[in-house]
């Protein structure tokens, strides 16, 4: 549902610039439409049926510290490909409109609503997911990830038209589909799950910095340089991810129930 909310989004925005309106408005109506949706949601609180609280938990969760969290094996590395990732993906979505209207020529109107296709990909990809994941494990999922995402990106540098753009903008939403998912269902049996809790809670920290600061990082970039080093800054997030993917492989706790360090 993420996906589909995300991919409507630059949609709502091309219509409002399209019919003359300035940007300011395609962003009024997009947190009405949040607040109204968060309404909603705290209504219904009450219809949800909570979980039996008399459930014991399976294991036992340690609050590790973040410098304990560090000295897990593999646990910089990991974060540093969740960094990258969510880096990837923020830049990707948020720059696209931009990079097609001043490289591709394309309308800003219409730039603006094929921006959403990076989104439909990710929609597309995590449906599809769903029914190859218990076939692969995790890690091959976060690799053929890698792959995808690749591809896609050859597409949006040797296009020659704005169509072979876009399919490759849709090829990388695809490649980033499984990614996000898989590292998180991945750490319990990757650092243990005693520490499972702890390592979760420093990755999406590690993901709101990457999604945070490097679109704005690509933004003073671009204006240094040119915005046409787009691909070439999303691969250099693509190559952070697959070392430190597979150096985190290398390094994996073979043991999921005790703390193991460096």
């Amino acid at each position: 549902m993420w996906g589909v909310g995300a991919s409507i989004g630059p949609y709502i925005m091309g219509m409002i610039l399209s019919s003359g309106y300035d940007w300011p408005v395609g962003y009024r109506i997009i947190g009405i439409i949040q607040v109204i949706l968060t309404t909603i949601i705290f209504i219904s609180l009450p219809l949800w049926t909570a979980k039996d609280q008399g459930m014991k938990l399976e294991y036992n969760s340690d609050i590790l510290s973040i410098s304990q969290a560090l000295k897990l094996q593999g646990a910089p590395q990991i974060l540093l490909c969740f960094f990258g990732y969510c880096a990837l993906e923020q830049t990707t979505g948020l720059w696209a409109a931009s990079w097609l209207n001043v490289v591709k020529d394309i309308p800003a109107e219409t730039a603006t609503s094929f921006a959403s296709i990076f989104y439909i990909g990710i929609t597309g990809g995590r449906a599809i997911s769903g029914f190859i994941a218990e076939r692969l494990e995790d890690k091959n999922m976060i690799r053929l990830g890698f792959i995808v995402i690749f591809i896609g990106l050859i597409l949006l540098t040797f296009s020659f038209h704005y169509t072979i753009a876009l399919i490759g903008l849709a090829t990388i939403g695809l490649g980033c589909a499984p990614i996000y998912p898989s590292i998180i269902h991945s750490t319990p049996e990757r650092f243990g799950r005693k520490n499972s809790q702890s390592l979760i809670g420093i990755q999406m920290a590690s993901a709101y910095i990457g999604s945070a600061f490097m679109p704005k990082l690509f933004g003073i970039l671009s204006d240094v340089t040119n915005i046409s080093i787009y691909p070439f800054y999303l691969l250099f997030f693509l190559f952070l991810m697959f070392i430190m993917h597979e150096w985190a492989e290398n390094n994996k706790i073979t043991s999921t129930e005790e703390t193991v360090y460096r």
